[in-house]
């Protein structure tokens, strides 16, 4: 397996285990809400953040989303986006040493990343799944150092996020519309799926004397042209007096095709002197649940001014925080199904906290699906930990 090097990769691959363990401060002051809900918002380096959650939270977080710095070199932005701010290069002036004063910015982003990768991974449950939110400046470098905290079969994917209306900033000649985000899974997955998007589930339209239980459906082929022969696929069926051979083959079985045409769930067409067999694909099941989908490798949408949208309508000022993410993007990741395992009761974890999207997103979830999610919020920031993050928080839970 392909490794990455850097310079100060040796201080840093067992510095976790170095960084002491600390008692977390309540604030009541701070708090807002059910004190027994179990969300936190912790202020404070999200090193020592993270190993001090460790002794209770470990092998309990189901989801962890994570948006770290870009390392654009933009040290403008509300929410500093290098690894230039005085806390980074204090810690790495104290771990890495007289080293660190002359590392590249790669080389920081990576001493920075490494350590908190793998105390995040030490909350994953057995099934969990992390989340990393990164665009062209670190991506390839993040995909080794992904691969070498969790391993390269516990890739899960790497999703393209188009987040962006129009062109975008332009980027030698490109406009730049996505971003990417990756996947990785504490052990390999037996599956993962994703809730039907409101747009998606708009197309079971039409309606039959099974609505009222499984809801409307659209139509699929049964015939396919598959190049794998397989003779058991081949065979008639009948339909008002016509005998109907697939092109090629069906795509199921005779008992399980016949079962579906006497249950009326077969559509016969003729157009031109050609049939048309498809199967009806109901929203529901026989339970009223609806049907689940194959998550997508490009996501459209939604998009960075939803984010900011969102902070205006919470504030009445955009300005507070630089490029947040849409709450609903981090809803859709969290709410992903994992080896059949739909829990709306699990632990979220956010290390790099920012405006406190996840936190949004969690609440959201589960307004919309009654859920009891959790989230564990880490802000470094002081200012933004109490006035963008926990105030946010507040308002959403205060409505």
């Amino acid at each position: 397996m392909p490794t990455l090097n850097w310079i100060g990769k040796e201080a840093v691959v067992k510095h976790h285990k170095e960084v002491p363990y600390r008692l977390l401060e309540a604030d009541p002051a701070l708090s807002c809400g059910d004190a027994d809900s179990g969300n936190l918002i912790v202020q404070g380096d999200n090193l020592h953040a993270l190993k001090a959650l460790l002794p209770r939270y470990a092998g309990q977080v189901k989801c962890i989303y994570i948006d770290p710095p870009y390392n654009t070199g933009n040290e403008g932005w509300v929410y500093n986006d290098n690894v230039n701010s005085p806390e980074i290069r204090r810690w790495l002036g104290e771990v890495v040493g007289k080293e660190g004063e002359t590392l590249d910015r790669h080389d920081r982003w990576l001493c920075m990343m490494y350590p908190r990768l793998v105390l995040l991974r030490q909350f994953l449950r057995e099934d969990g799944v992390i989340f990393v939110s990164i665009d062209d400046y670190e991506i390839a470098r993040l995909r080794l150092l992904m691969d070498e905290v969790f391993g390269t079969r516990n890739f899960v994917h790497e999703i393209v996020w188009k987040n962006k209306y129009g062109p975008g900033a332009m980027t030698k000649g490109f406009g730049n519309i996505h971003e990417y985000i990756l996947c990785y899974s504490k052990n390999p997955l037996s599956s993962i799926e994703a809730h039907l998007s409101s747009e998606e589930a708009a197309r079971y339209k039409n309606k039959d004397d099974k609505f009222k239980v499984r809801g409307g459906y659209v139509t699929q082929p049964l015939m396919t042209k598959s190049k794998d022969p397989r003779p058991n696929l081949v065979y008639p069926v009948y339909y008002n007096g016509h005998e109907i051979w697939p092109d090629k083959q069906w795509i199921w079985e005779k008992n399980r095709l016949q079962e579906a045409i006497k249950n009326d769930e077969v559509v016969f067409r003729k157009n031109k002197g050609k049939w048309s067999v498809r199967f009806k694909q109901y929203l529901k099941d026989s339970a009223g649940n609806i049907r689940k989908a194959k998550p997508i490798s490009i996501l459209t949408g939604p998009f960075n001014q939803e984010g900011t949208w969102e902070i205006e309508d919470i504030f009445g000022n955009r300005n507070i925080f630089s490029n947040p993410k849409p709450s609903s993007l981090i809803a859709y990741l969290i709410s992903m199904i994992i080896n059949g395992d739909e829990d709306k009761n699990c632990i979220v974890m956010d290390s790099f906290a920012g405006s406190g999207t996840t936190a949004h997103a969690v609440l959201k979830q589960n307004a919309e699906d009654g859920g009891n999610r959790r989230f564990i919020l880490v802000e470094m920031d002081e200012n933004i930990a109490a006035n963008v993050t926990a105030e946010r928080v507040r308002r959403v839970i205060e409505g």
